[in-house]
Formats: C-alpha cells, sequence, structure tokens
C-alpha cells in the first residue's frame, strides 16, 4: 500500500532521486541513490550534504544515530563536544584508545547509558522482547570528529540503525528514517521512557572534561508511527522470527554459515582439492555487527594470540588490491603492514624472497587477501600462500565476500574467514551483518580458539540477527540465479570488448571485463566448488574498463539499474568504484590497475531479457561517446 501511494513507485531503478536510500521506502538501507556519474563526484566532495536522507551505514551515519546522538549530548555533554554511540564497553575503550593513540593525543570521555521503556514510549517500543538498550557514548571535541568517524568507519563496530530507532521509541520519539529532516545539532531530551548512567574512563589523556550535569528532561512523547504494525507483520505473517528469539535466528544464522564451507554439502559440489581434517561446525562461526567489523576482530583476535605466544607480533601482508578499509586496519593498529597490491605470482616470488630473507626476529603476523579481490576479481595463489604459512609460521585470513560460500570452497588455505553478511547472503540491503570463522584443521585453531573464548563479545543488534537470518533463507537459490545472469551479461559484454578478437575491433570502447572466468580462471577454479551451482559459478559481481572517461560515464549514466555504493543485492546495482572508494588517490590506485574510469557491477536476481535490454543500452551510448570523441580529434565536430 505505502509503495502504491509512493511518488517513487513508478520510477525505474536509475531514477530514484540523488541522496535517496536503495532499496527506496526502506527505513535501513544500506545502499544510497547516486544516479549520475556526477553525482558520485559531487558526493566525494561533500556537495551532496542536505540532499544525502542515509548512505552506506559506514560511511553515513543514519539519521536515527544522528538524532540519538544529540539527544545524548543535549543530555551529557558540554560546550564543544560532539558524540558517537558504540555497542559495548570494550568498544568504546577501543574508541577511546585509538583516539589517544593520535598525534597529538585525543581527549576523550565515555558515559554508560541504559535507556528502558516507560509510560511514555512509543508503542512499538513495548513489542519484541528488547527489555533495555545499553549506550557508551564516547565524547570528544567537535573539531576531532574526523578521527573518531575514522574509528567508526575502519571497525564498522558503532551502533545499528536498529538499535537508534529502538532507544529513541523508548524515548517517546520518532526515528528519523529516509525522508526526515536532518536532527537538530542538541534538541531538549524530550519525555518517555527512563535512563540510568555512569561515567567512566573520564581521562584517558590530560584535559579530558569532567562529566556533564543531567539536565530536566521536558516535553510529550511524539505521536507512534505505526511501528508495531509493521513488526507484527513481518512476524505474524512469517517473514521474520519474534524478535524475542533473536537468540535462536542468530543459531539459525551461524549454523547456515557453517553448512555452506562444508566440503561434504554434496547437494552444491564438494572440495575440488584438500579436505578439511574436522568440518567446521556453528561453534567455530562468530558473528558481528558487519563485515568491516569481522575483518577488524580477525586482525586484533591475531595480534591477540601472537602476543600471548611470546613470540614478536610482526607486521601484517595484504596480498593483492582490497577493499580500502582493509589495508587502513592493517596499516593503523599494531606494528603496520606490507602491501603487495598485485597479488600476482610476481609479488608472491618476492615475497618468498622477503620471508626467506627476513630477520628471524620480524616475523610476519597473517597474510590477509580476498578471493576474488574488490574491484578486479583476482585470486592469489592460496595453495601456494599456505605452503609459506606453514612454513613460516603466519596467519592466513580470507575474505571470501565476493566468492561467497556456496562458489567457492577457501577453508583449507585459510586459518580464519571472515565475509560480510550484507552482501549476497542477505540480498534484501537492509541489515548488516559479518561472520568470522575459525578452521579447526589448522595448528592455530587451539590457540585462536582459546583468546576468541576470553575476548568475544556478541554485539549484534538482536533485531539485526532477525532481519538476517530471514533475509538468508533463500540465499543458494539467489546465489545460482546471480551466478547465471552474471554469466550471460558479462559474455554480452566481453562480446562488445577489444579482449574479444573474434570481432572487429572498430567502434568498441570496453577495454577489459574483470571476472573470475577472464582473470585469473586457473587460480579460482584451484577453489571452486564442482560441479557450479548455476553457468560458471563466478558470482554476480564484475567490473568494466573503457577506452575514455567520457565512454565510462556515457555507460553509467545511462544504465537503467540502481546505482549506489555496496554489492551483493537482489537487485542490480552499480557503480564509479574508484570514484567512491579512492577518490583522494586516484593515482596511487592506476597504480595497480585499477582504473578512475572503472565501473563496478553487482548483477541481481531482475530477468534476462531486462538486463540484456539495460545493458545494450548502455553499451551503444558508451559507443557514442566513442564516436563522438573521435570526430572531434579528427576535427569532424
Amino acid at each position: 500500500m505505502l509503495a502504491a501511494l509512493s511518488p517513487f513507485a513508478t520510477l525505474t531503478p536509475s531514477q530514484i532521486p540523488v541522496g535517496r536510500g536503495l532499496p527506496a521506502l526502506t527505513s535501513h538501507a544500506i545502499s544510497v541513490s547516486l544516479p549520475l556519474w556526477a553525482d558520485n563526484i559531487a558526493y566525494e566532495e561533500g556537495e551532496l550534504v542536505g540532499k544525502m536522507e542515509t548512505g552506506y551505514p559506514r560511511f553515513f551515519i543514519h539519521l536515527s544515530i544522528q538524532k540519538l546522538a544529540a539527544n545524548c549530548l543535549a543530555k551529557f555533554g558540554q560546550a564543544g563536544e560532539d558524540a558517537m554511540l558504540f555497542p559495548t564497553p570494550r568498544i568504546a575503550a577501543e574508541a577511546r584508545d585509538f583516539l589517544a593513540a593520535q598525534n597529538p593525543p585525543i581527549a576523550s570521555r565515555i558515559v554508560e547509558r541504559v535507556i528502558c521503556p516507560g509510560a511514555n514510549s512509543l508503542k512499538s517500543a513495548r513489542t519484541g522482547g528488547v527489555d533495555c538498550i545499553e549506550l557508551q557514548i564516547l565524547f570528544f571535541a567537535k573539531e576531532s570528529f574526523p578521527f573518531a568517524k575514522a574509528f567508526w568507519q575502519h571497525t564498522g563496530d558503532g551502533i545499528s540503525s536498529r538499535v537508534a530507532d529502538r532507544a529513541l521509541a523508548f524515548l517517546g520519539e520518532l526515528p528519523a528514517g529516509p525522508g526526515a529532516p536532518n536532527p537538530a545539532p542538541a534538541p531538549a531530551p524530550q519525555r518517555g521512557g527512563y535512563s540510568r548512567n555512569r561515567h567512566y574512563a573520564r581521562k584517558c589523556v590530560p584535559g579530558a572534561a569532567p562529566a556533564a550535569k543531567e539536565p530536566v528532561q521536558a516535553d510529550s512523547p511524539a505521536e507512534d508511527d505505526g511501528g508495531d504494525v509493521s513488526t507484527y507483520v513481518e512476524e505474524r505473517y512469517g517473514r521474520n522470527l519474534p524478535l524475542f528469539n533473536a537468540p535462536l535466528a542468530k543459531t539459525a544464522l551461524k549454523r547456515r554459515i557453517a553448512g555452506g564451507v562444508l566440503p561434504q554439502d554434496k547437494e552444491f559440489g564438494v572440495s575440488s582439492d584438500a579436505e578439511v581434517k574436522r568440518g567446521v561446525t556453528d561453534d567455530d562461526v562468530y558473528l558481528y555487527p558487519g563485515g568491516m567489523s569481522a575483518i577488524w576482530h580477525a586482525h586484533h583476535l591475531a595480534r591477540l594470540a601472537r602476543q600471548r605466544s611470546g613470540v614478536k607480533e610482526g607486521k601484517s601482508v595484504c596480498f593483492g588490491f582490497p577493499y580500502t578499509d582493509t589495508l587502513k586496519i592493517l596499516n593503523k593498529w599494531g606494528p603496520g603492514c606490507t602491501f603487495y597490491g598485485n597479488g600476482d605470482a610476481a609479488d608472491l616470488d618476492a615475497f618468498e624472497a622477503a620471508l626467506d630473507a627476513q630477520d628471524k626476529s620480524e616475523p610476519i603476523l597473517a597474510v590477509f587477501s580476498e578471493f576474488p579481490s574488490n574491484p578486479l576479481l583476482r585470486c592469489a595463489d592460496l595453495k601456494r600462500l599456505r605452503k609459506l604459512a606453514d612454513k613460516h609460521g603466519f596467519l592466513i585470513v580470507i575474505d571470501e565476500t565476493i566468492g561467497n560460500f556456496i562458489n567457492v570452497d577457501v577453508v583449507p588455505y585459510a586459518d580464519i574467514i571472515v565475509s560480510s553478511l550484507t552482501k549476497i547472503f542477505s540480498g534484501d540491503s537492509n541489515v548488516m551483518g559479518g561472520s568470522l570463522i575459525l578452521n579447526p584443521a589448522q595448528r592455530s585453531y587451539e590457540a585462536l580458539k582459546a583468546v576468541q573464548k576470553e575476548v568475544y563479545e556478541d554485539a549484534y543488534y538482536a533485531e539485526d540477527a532477525v532481519y538476517m537470518e530471514r533475509n538468508s533463507r533463500d540465499y543458494r537459490s539467489r546465489i545460482k540465479r546471480v551466478n547465471d545472469n552474471a554469466y550471460d551479461v558479462t559474455e554480452y559484454l566481453y562480446s562488445r570488448s577489444l579482449a574479444d578478437t573474434n570481432s572487429p575491433a572498430e567502434g568498441k570502447v570496453i577495454k577489459r571485463i574483470y571476472y573470475p572466468r577472464y582473470e585469473t580462471p586457473d587460480l579460482y577454479a584451484a577453489c571452486q566448488n564442482t560441479p557450479p551451482l548455476g553457468k560458471g559459478g563466478f558470482g554476480g559481481l564484475f567490473s568494466v574498463t573503457f577506452t575514455s572517461l567520457a565512454a565510462s560515464k556515457a555507460f553509467y549514466d545511462t544504465l537503467k539499474c540502481a546505482k549506489g555504493p555496496s554489492l551483493g543485492t537482489s537487485f542490480t546495482l552499480a557503480s564509479p568504484y574508484t570514484i567512491l572508494a579512492h577518490y583522494g588517490e586516484l593515482d596511487w590506485a592506476a597504480e595497480f590497475g585499477v582504473e578512475s574510469g572503472l565501473v563496478r557491477i553487482s548483477v541481481g536476481q531482475e530477468d534476462s531479457a531486462t538486463l540484456k535490454e539495460w545493458f545494450e543500452l548502455s553499451v551503444a551510448a558508451a559507443e557514442a561517446a566513442g564516436r563522438d570523441e573521435a570526430a572531434k580529434a579528427n576535427g569532424q565536430a
């Protein structure tokens, strides 16, 4: 009913206005519409601040979180302070320590606030079995916000937007979701639920401000927005488990993930290479608020395990060009990182030579690698890396988000496997999540398991887990459809590329298709589950480069699919990846083959005829742009 009344109901995905959530009309949308190439430039230049109603959660702090933070500032803050919200004391302490480690150190303080439902809470707040919301509020000087935001972005450990919605409802306030105005900097807190608080770690560095006195609460709660109705619909019609069953949802998720990585999963193929000695169980799977959170905690776990072994921690290695924040984590925490950005045989030779020549007092901590990589879809030689790891005693951490559990089996080569459940595992682009798996077949297992038992805390919000469980029930069938669609789309694009020598090069503007079928296919095949699920079993992500920036822009602007950040969505989603991920370092990215005109596409569940029409139109537009450029160069225009 709401969709029928929406002004966006009849729009194609590419016509969703800039700054609106993707999917449209979704309170907790993971992506945001950036339909034109120029919109992405404007976003990076900070010119869309007034138009952004949402964004990818690690980069854009959800409006409900902003509203709740403003409430906390009004209640506990002091003049000149800003605030950031975290779910547990340990995570807040990590954020405080990150600020204190800057040069010069940044002063901060933490306040714990527990918000419970009260007589004036919204009706929706009293459903679902969540008793109270515990917040850890990190206060710091306003001018230090970029540093606090860096922690939020790199670790992915800030509170969920659903936590903020629930806390606001307890306080008698409406959420600040899509379509709502930006929250005021510090509104007076409204009467609703009650809260208790305590201040701790008031001085992380000299000069931290003292705790604020609690102001008097005032005003009455807003009217309920019908949140209890949406909760009822989700639960009554079998889509979501009731919220009080969140522990069951988490157990189901862990078992679903463990089942996906087991080589003996006969229905979807067996590993074509080494068998694990003991299958992964749900006890080896750990849930996190997001994929980047899983990566940060994998690195943290590796560091703690090494420190407790009595061996020097050592640098990490990033092998292959990764998603941007992975490299930042490895550089900003611990002794640093050595970067082998091409991730090819030459880099592996150089890495092996460095290992053989290194001082034994400077051991490598871990190698981090994506399989395949984002955005070039290249694979590392995992078998050779595993041999080096066994010889030299370092860990291997593999991010298999792009390959996904069903298409590839990286378990035989990894000590730790991480994945962003936000992507294809969820598909609906309305909830974040991540997983970390410890491999019981590796010698490192017992040491890692012992540390993980001590330090792991479940910070995955109950309501997010319920949505993730619902979304992922059909992930196997969605992966098959995506495999089929991406295979067909890339085959067509390859036929229109300069790489295809079976057709004339004249008029072509596509330079290269980055897709596991065409990039390092032998290395991908070494870890591919066989027989593949659907056509090829290469996944739904690929990238395209063009002979000119004008052709890239024409291709992107003409595409009728949704356009914005993220991947693995059930709908096709495109982005000028390098512009969004490396806008301030385009020349550096180009050194590793990540061109500024690269367009990354995550293929969705649409019917093949629709996809064919979309991409034929976009290729035609790109080729027309190429002809226009050629005419201008020849002085004919």
